[in-house]
Order: structure tokens, then C-alpha cells, then sequence
């Protein structure tokens, strides 16, 4: 028994993680170039990371009957009020790229190293109402950016569960550990409560 959705994204960082964390659970992820899913461009306005993700999803739920998950995710960090947070993307964008934007974080964080990962993944078009999974991942800020996986931010992010940045995590690891593996984790024993996939 298969189960197949659509991965509302054009980040292909992402859609690989996504792929390699539900492909081994019988979940067949879709990217919008797969099905020529071409979405209206959405203005991520929502003030919480739950909604950001409900828009994306909406968009491509439009186009297809088929379950669609949209994700919406951010670094807050203590020392600067929490902020990049919901515009993690944006503040990578504003400041030239994220070796940039890691720098800025790293110059604010000398004292306070305090930080978390924040994942919400949305789930459309398999119940009445939209359906949240949500995953916080404690850690902090490294001295300086370490290893050479991942992507975005992963360089500078301690995660506390592991003492190790994302980036030097193996595939299988950051996969197990981050804010994104996890909350696809509850995902995954959603729909094997609802035996839409088998064990």
C-alpha cells in the first residue's frame, strides 16, 4: 500500500530532504514540476509559521485533488528577540546570502548563544480541515560556521540533542534530529494511525 503527496515547494534542498525522510515509509513525494503544478506566486504574510505554511499549501491544493503538505520553518535566535524566526528566508535574501546572514548572527550572538529551529508542516486535502505538524529543535549558535552539509543556516546551528551543527551531520542523522525530520516524523504516524500506509 503506497501513499502519494504533493510537496509544495520549488527548493529542491528541500524536496530532497522530504523525499529521502518518507520515500523508505511507502509516501511517494511529488514536486510541483512533476505534475506541471504551476501556483499563483503567494505573498507569505502570515504573522505565525502555521499560516506561511497554509498559504503555500492552499496554492497548490487549488490545482489538485491529490494530499499536498507545505512546510514553513525559521531559526529564532534568543539573542536577537527570536528574530530571523518567520523571515529566516528573507533576512538570508537582505543580506546577500546566508554566509552573510550567518555572520550578522554570529557578530549578535557573542554572549547568548540560545537558539532553536521552529518546523510547521501543513497537510491538505485529506481531512475536512487542515491538519498541523509541528516540531521545535532546541540547540544554539556556534562560534563560527562548521561543516560542509546541509544547507541555509545548518553551518551555524548547534543542534542540543546531538552537540553537533546540522551541517556536520550525516544525512541519516540531521534527518533523525532536525526541526523538518522530526515534524515529518509526526506526520508519518499520522498516517500510519489512519492506515493510509503500512508498517
Amino acid at each position: 500500500m503506497g501513499y502519494k503527496l504533493v510537496l509544495a515547494t520549488n527548493n529542491q534542498h528541500k524536496l530532497h530532504e522530504v523525499k529521502e525522510i518518507l520515500n523508505p515509509h511507502g509516501i511517494t513525494v511529488f514536486s510541483l514540476s512533476d505534475l506541471n503544478l504551476k501556483p499563483e506566486d503567494v505573498e507569505e504574510n502570515a504573522d505565525t509559521y502555521y499560516g506561511n505554511a497554509l498559504i503555500k499549501a492552499q496554492a497548490v491544493a487549488k490545482l489538485t485533488n491529490m494530499p499536498v503538505i507545505a512546510d514553513d520553518s525559521g531559526l529564532e535566535v534568543k539573542a536577537m528577540n527570536n528574530l530571523p524566526g518567520l523571515h529566516s528566508a528573507r533576512f538570508a535574501e537582505q543580506c546577500g546570502g546566508h554566509a552573510n546572514a550567518m555572520q550578522k548572527i554570529l557578530a549578535a550572538t557573542k554572549e547568548e548563544k540560545s537558539a532553536r529551529f521552529v518546523c510547521d508542516i501543513v497537510l491538505l486535502n485529506e481531512e475536512k480541515e487542515p491538519i498541523l505538524f509541528e516540531s521545535i529543535v532546541d540547540g544554539q549558535i556556534a562560534e563560527s560556521p562548521f561543516g560542509e552539509g546541509g544547507f541555509g543556516y545548518d553551518p551555524i546551528f548547534i543542534c542540543q540533542a546531538t552537540g553537533k551543527t546540522y551541517a556536520t551531520m550525516s544525512e541519516e542523522e540531521k534527518n533523525q534530529y532536525s526541526h523538518r525530520g522530526t515534524a515529518l516524523k509526526k506526520l508519518i504516524d499520522y498516517l500510519y494511525e489512519k492506515k493510509k500506509i503500512s508498517r
